[in-house]
């Protein structure tokens, strides 16, 4: 491994950087899409955009998040780009390099290259609304890209909060291969006597999945036959960090008019609706990315990999990664390596590890476009046969009655005889990907009997209750999901429904049952009947024994129950495979049964002490430390200011609403700040019907009136109605602009 070389330093004046001056051409372009553009603001500050051509709404809806954050919008990005370490330094290079690794900027611009005209024009309009934006607000200033280029979205293909799979490798791993001389002697490749016997990498606990899958996203699609209307309905509830999307409309004369959440810097409409059809996308763990060992060595100074017993030549690319250090810009070199399943992302046991992915495609960027125009379950599942998207479960339903389910999209067949939740041997042909699964293979469930679907980051053998996809029928890569409380929660309030409306989903949406405590409690609470505890134990458990498992504001036990069984969880060892880590319900049996009552006890009273400590008490409801607070950009949350009283926990308990909080440095109350987003409730009926809430409210601005305006509606469960026709959105107009032209 040659030593990373400091190529250069640049002066980074203090001064951010000021956007580019368009060209004539482009500033042809941007005032035909301003011409043709119509951003209209309602009394909740949501825009709608209208465009004559689908182009005109992709303009507009870059400029409206422009508008709203263009800083994010700018992170996004630099994080996708592999590009980090210009804003934030050396300590995320690694970072960007991996991401470099995964994602080659050369390949995004070949794909802009050959992309259908009308995708094309897309692209185009999409880089030009941000540049638009910037040329007209000059009092914006880029922190590095001063200019947005077409092809940069082809960077970012993927509209989820987990874009990007690497099958268990991390940054840890790439600086540990690239970031020091791993041998004494350049061309002594593939000998590794001068290293220490390391632990391997993937028998490590890199899967503690608190961050993952305890949490997630709901999504449930009712059949006509529960609806009390006759009409389906989609419940879409995203758990991603809060105001991570906006809310918006964008509306063409060219059959485009979808309503949803936007991930910022995208350009469709990742989780939402249209009149004809409703999609909502919760995180799967369908396998998706493996690592290959690899046998490597050098012959007459050149790299090369056993292949089918055959010498095959490594890859190499070089890769230079600029940083920010005491305002200077930087840069450092790297010589990286790839073989035929993809790059070199790190070494164990004298043998490169190589990633084989699809993080980023051509047709993952067009699929998450077309699905937005689609008018039927046929269009839908047109758009879903490019197989291209690598992170997203699908739930669905539609106007014409049909409700539908799809577990994962893009799917590598593979030789089921080895097992890919660890690295394979890269040197035989049969552990290849052999092809790509077509979308009838797919574990999926399209109408189900039972009437009902149902999808929370868990296995897709529970979806439908006991009309669900069989395990059986399918190979373990497909679905390797286990289930969580959330699943459980949700599968037993679906299977008592006879018929609901939309207000009814929104409720049971918000269902804040914690059934890990159904599993938790029962036994631990039998064992201390005949128990001698000290009397301050013995009434916490008596909180604890009278307690429906409900989250509420007013419950002392819920406080008990949630901190408490945080201690009582980590006395597990997290999982070491992502798989592994997704099966919360083994975890909440394992935390029952191999743990032993003294220390249940001992975690508990350890509970009551930090109360103590903390609140001047133990016997402290939950709303009283649960709070929601929405601070201005750059502020910390405070105790002493305005906040809600929030009866919702974290979801990786089993609440279906999700709302994760902790305690600050300078605070003594939790407070939120991942959970709960863009959430909506669809009726699909004659004329559309549809509720959301969004965190807080539309605007990042703290003087804005729509800073806070939806906060109690979000944590108490009171939607707003949305305005999809524009004779609603016209009546209720606040604003009404071509973009340039606003304000």
């Amino acid at each position: 491994m040659k030593k990373i070389i400091l190529l250069s330093s640049l002066v980074w004046t203090a001064i951010a950087v000021i956007a580019q001056k368009p060209t004539s051409a482009e500033l042809v372009r941007w005032n035909q899409y301003a011409k043709q553009t119509t951003i209209i603001r309602d009394e909740w500050d949501i825009p709608h955009i209208y465009g004559k051509t689908d182009a005109d709404a992709v303009f507009g809806l870059m400029y409206a998040q422009c508008e709203e954050n263009f800083p994010q919008i700018e992170k996004n990005f630099l994080e996708m780009l592999g590009r980090r370490a210009e804003m934030e330094g050396p300590k995320v290079i690694y970072e960007d390099l991996m991401m470099q690794l995964i994602q080659d900027s050369a390949e995004a611009v070949k794909d802009f290259e050959r992309s259908p005209i009308w995708f094309k024009q897309l692209l185009i309009a999409h880089a030009d609304g941000i540049n638009y934006y910037l040329s007209k607000h000059p009092e914006v200033k880029p922190v590095v890209l001063k200019k947005f280029k077409p092809w940069y979205h082809l960077m970012w293909t993927d509209g989820s909060v987990s874009p990007t799979k690497s099958a268990g490798i991390t940054e840890k791993h790439v600086e540990a291969f690239y970031g020091q001389q791993l041998y004494s002697n350049q061309n002594a490749v593939g000998i590794n006597t001068n290293l220490p016997v390391q632990k391997s990498i993937f028998e490590q606990t890199n899967y503690d999945m608190e961050d993952k899958t305890l949490r997630g996203s709901n999504g449930f699609a009712i059949a006509p036959s529960h609806s009390k209307t006759g009409n389906a309905m989609l419940y879409i509830n995203p758990h991603v960090p809060f105001y991570f999307r906006s809310e918006m409309h964008m509306v063409s004369e060219q059959g485009l008019n979808a309503y949803g959440a936007v991930t910022w810097g995208q350009f469709f409409i990742y989780q939402g609706f249209n009149e004809n059809c409703g999609w909502m996308h919760t995180s799967g763990y369908a396998d998706v990315a493996d690592v290959y060992e690899e046998q490597t060595e050098s012959i007459n100074n050149e790299l090369f990999y056993t292949y089918e017993k055959e010498k095959k030549k490594v890859g190499q690319r070089n890769i230079n990664i600029q940083y920010l250090e005491n305002d200077i810009l930087k840069s450092k070199s790297f010589d990286t390596y790839f073989t035929h399943h993809g790059p070199i992302m790190g070494m164990e046991k004298g043998k490169w590890l190589s990633l084989q992915e699809n993080n980023r495609s051509l047709d993952a960027l067009m699929e998450c476009w077309t699905r937005t125009k689609s008018k039927s379950l046929a269009d839908y599942t047109k758009a879903m046969e490019l197989v291209a998207n690598n992170s997203n479960n699908t739930v669905y339903a539609d106007a014409a009655g049909n409700i539908a389910y799809w577990h994962g999209n893009f799917i590598p067949k593979r030789n089921p005889n080895f097992d890919y939740t660890m690295p394979v041997d890269g040197s035989i042909k049969s552990t290849d990907w052999q092809d790509i699964h077509p979308l009838n293979e797919i574990v999926q469930s399209i109408n189900p009997s039972n009437g009902w679907l149902q999808n929370c980051n868990a296995t897709p053998f529970t979806v439908a209750g006991d009309q669900s996809p069989k395990a059986a029928n399918y190979p373990a890569y497909m679905a390797p999901d286990g289930e969580n409380g959330r699943g459980l929660n949700a599968v037993a309030l679906l299977s008592k429904i006879d018929k609901i409306n939309l207000d009814e989903l929104i409720a049971l949406g918000y269902n804040k049952k914690l059934s890990a405590f159904d599993i938790l409690l029962p036994r631990f609470i039998q064992a201390a009947k005949g128990a001698d505890l000290a009397p301050r134990t013995k009434k916490a458990i008596d909180y604890l024994a009278n307690w429906d498992h409900v989250a509420d504001t007013n419950s002392i036990a819920t406080s008990i129950a949630i901190e408490w069984a945080t201690k009582w969880g980590a006395t597990i060892p997290p999982a070491n495979t992502e798989e592994a880590g997704t099966q919360i319900v083994v975890k909440y049996n394992r935390m029952d049964q191999e743990v032993a009552f003294e220390t249940k006890i001992k975690l508990l009273e350890a509970t009551l002490d930090q109360f103590e400590k903390w609140y001047g008490g133990w016997e402290i409801t939950w709303g009283t430390i649960n709070r929601f607070q929405r601070v201005a950009s750059g502020a910390s949350f405070d105790d002493n200011q305005f906040s809600l009283a929030v009866n919702q926990a974290s979801s990786k308990w089993g609440s279906l609403p999700s709302f994760e909080s902790r305690r600050y440095p300078n605070t003594n109350k939790r407070y939120g700040y991942t959970g709960n987003s863009f959430v909506a409730a669809v009726e699909f009926g004659k004329r559309l019907n549809a509720k959301t809430i969004i965190t807080g409210g539309q605007s990042r601005f703290a003087e804005s009136k729509n800073f806070s305006d939806q906060a109690y509606g979000f944590v108490h469960g009171q939607f707003k109605t949305i305005h999809y026709y524009k004779e609603d959105v016209l009546a209720n107009k606040k604003l009404a602009y071509q973009p340039g032209l606003e304000r």
